[in-house]
């Protein structure tokens, strides 16, 4: 698409209103602002009628500024939830998941009944290993049954589960373990990516050398490879869960449970340990999922292409879509693991009728061309969402193009590790959309963009995002820190949680997120956000994905400095790159202002970027301000960073 006619579209086609299918039969009605509004307390109490209780709550919210309580005199269990109630309503032989291997042909199908057998055998597993109540339980997995499974099996048991993502290495999962004082650990001996092994089990070997409280470590057999074996400590899942009875009777537990500690990085070099409790965080994961992606359980085939090692996966792979009782797509692989088409033959193979991904992830299909989409029938999806960061509208566009046929309203929802659910999403059936715009709070959420005095900023005007009431996923806090808690999130603006994202309201009043406060650069005394500026360069007809930083400058504080990926036609088409990196720089110059023009634009065929898809900018930082490289063992490619240091130092400079 030219840039030409992407304007003209983009003019066209400002605001998309729903099918008006969905809008008939949508599962949330205009009313539901208005219901949420006037008492939220009240309307998330409705929410919480969702769930299956032992002991229905008569308390609802219980708010000592920043510490809540949410339904705290109700005992429920989590995997009740999710498994247990829907095989006690008949729908046992319901597939829960289609889970697809990274090995295209590999796959397993698996029934809410035969579920709630696995985890029955993994808890009774994990009660002869020792777990109880109130313990925790680190998973190192990958994305196969096995990790869902567990994660249930503890939140069956009471236990926290503190899931740590796959792709971290041995210092990380040990920093973790020590952190919240994990006592057991369930692992693999290996994950496969593209066909290929790759070893897990040796990390932890060597992360439990400096973990000394863990007792017992329990390993699925993925790979096959050889592992080294600590007798008395190391068990196998096949040879300790397997032989285990398949019945469990659950027991409940307070809503204020811990359920789960998951950790985000932080402006420190010491990771948040953010933790949830049940039954708040299950009341918004299930009425977000229901609401947000307009679920209809008996005929829809979900997929959040996410891992479980994020909160995503947490949220809208396991306890949200579980609880409303859905099937889903789990996908163990790369977006390209068995060809650039891999997705979309998924999509039809198992008639995908939501697929929820990240914009990192839609660049990178948009790269390698709308020819491979259309290559196949996608015409089983009904609704597209995004997450993770603000996407470009060139993104949202091709997305709703290429992927849903002109026919499937896009929700694009902001939401954080610390929110627990989704905050600020359109919903379907009544939002009209704007490419780009994560448009307003979901109902029974309350949210405001602040100067920097805490003031509201008027319409066309932008800020800091704050939640200014609470809400029923929201952490319960950072473990074992309670003042870096409150100094983190609530010190900046007094009563009122300060996300660190940037947002600005349009001429209507709608959201558009800017990303994280951190990435707001200061040009000449201009603050700048890096995601505007990535926006305009994608904006242009041969760029495929960006990614901008502020870098140290003896003249304006800082510079922009921007890494451009192009479309594979734009490689091929230009052998000089100098044209083409002035004229990006004159396209920036022109979409936001010559202020935002990039000191240093350098072509890259990739970027460095996470096994979740997320672009690491701080890397990026540290090659353009020649600092020691910090770990990139994260990294889907570790190569990349130096590739990248290798480009800076040919120029590319203006």
């Amino acid at each position: 698409m030219t840039e030409s006619k992407l304007e003209a579209w983009l003019e066209e086609t400002r605001s998309f209103a729903p099918p008006a299918s969905l809008a008939a039969h949508a599962n949330a009605q205009p009313s539901i602002y208005d219901e949420a509004s006037a008492d939220p307390v009240a309307w998330w109490r409705t929410q919480a009628d969702r769930l299956t209780w032992d002991t229905p709550p008569t308390k609802s919210l219980e708010w000592d500024l920043p510490n809540a309580k949410w339904f705290s005199d109700g005992t429920l269990n989590a995997t009740v939830n999710c498994v247990d109630r829907h095989v006690e309503a008949g729908r046992g032989d319901k597939v829960a998941f289609h889970w697809v291997a990274d090995v295209d042909g590999e796959s397993r199908t698996i029934t809410y009944r035969q579920l709630l057998s696995m985890v029955s055998q993994a808890a009774n597993a994990l009660i002869e290993l020792g777990v109880k109540s109130g313990d925790r339980v680190a998973i190192y997995m990958p994305m196969i049954p096995e990790a869902v499974v567990a994660m249930l099996a503890c939140a069956r048991l009471g236990a926290a589960h503190s899931v740590v993502f796959a792709g971290f290495s041995a210092d990380a999962l040990a920093s973790r373990i020590q952190d919240s004082d994990c006592a057991y650990v369930i692992t693999a001996d290996g994950a496969i990516r593209r066909g290929a092994p790759s070893p897990l089990k040796p990390a932890v070997d060597e992360a439990l050398q400096s973990c000394p409280n863990v007792k017992a470590v329990l390993v699925v057999r993925r790979t096959g490879a050889d592992v080294n074996w600590v007798e008395g400590r190391d068990h196998w899942w096949h040879e300790t869960v397997d032989r285990q009875s398949d019945v469990h009777v659950a027991e409940s537990f307070p809503a204020e449970q811990t359920l789960l500690i998951m950790y985000t990085s932080g402006t420190t070099a010491k990771p948040k340990g953010i933790f949830h409790t049940t039954g708040g965080y299950l009341t918004q994961t299930a009425a977000t999922y229901h609401y947000i992606f307009d679920v209809k359980p008996e005929t829809d085939v979900l997929w959040t292409a996410a891992d479980i090692g994020w909160i995503t996966g947490h949220s809208y792979i396991v306890y949200g879509p579980l609880v409303n009782g859905v099937t889903q797509v789990m996908y163990e692989g790369l977006p390209d693991s068995g060809g650039r088409d891999r997705w979309w033959r998924i999509v039809e193979q198992y008639k995908v009728s939501v697929l929820y991904t990240a914009p990192t992830t839609i660049r990178t299909l948009m790269k390698w061309g709308e020819d491979l989409p259309a290559g196949h029938d996608l015409g089983s999806l009904r609704l597209l969402g995004t997450v993770g960061e603000p996407i470009n509208p060139e993104a949202w566009i091709w997305y709703r193009k290429n992927v849903g046929r002109d026919n499937c309203p896009i929700v694009d929802t902001w939401w954080q590790t610390e929110t627990g659910a989704i905050m600020i999403t359109p919903l379907p059936g009544i939002t009209v959309t704007k490419p780009g715009a994560a448009m307003k709070a979901f109902p029974g959420i309350s949210v405001d963009v602040v100067d920097n005095d805490g003031n509201s900023v008027g319409n066309g005007e932008g800020g800091y995002l704050v939640v200014t009431a609470p809400w029923p996923s929201m952490t319960r806090g950072i473990w074992g820190d309670p003042q870096r808690f409150v100094d983190t999130y609530w010190a900046r603006f007094p009563g009122k949680y300060f996300a660190g994202d940037g947002a600005k309201k349009d001429d209507d009043g709608d959201l558009w997120l800017l990303g994280r406060i951190d990435d707001v650069m200061n040009i000449s005394g201009h603050r700048l956000s890096t995601t505007e500026v990535e926006h305009a360069l994608v904006g242009h007809p041969m760029v495929a994905e960006a990614a901008v930083i502020g870098a140290s400058d003896e003249t304006t504080g800082q510079a922009i400095v921007a890494f451009v990926t192009l479309k594979l036609s734009a490689e091929q088409a230009n052998q000089d790159q100098a044209p083409l990196i002035e004229e990006l720089r004159q396209h920036v110059a022109k979409v936001i202002s010559p202020i935002a023009k990039p000191r240093q634009i350098i072509l890259t065929p990739d970027l460095p970027k996470t096994r979740s898809g997320k672009i690491m900018r701080r890397l990026l930082r540290d090659v353009a301000e020649n600092r020691t490289l910090g770990d990139v063992t994260t990294l889907t490619d570790p190569t990349v960073v130096n590739m990248i240091a290798g480009l800076m130092g040919e120029g590319g400079e203006d």
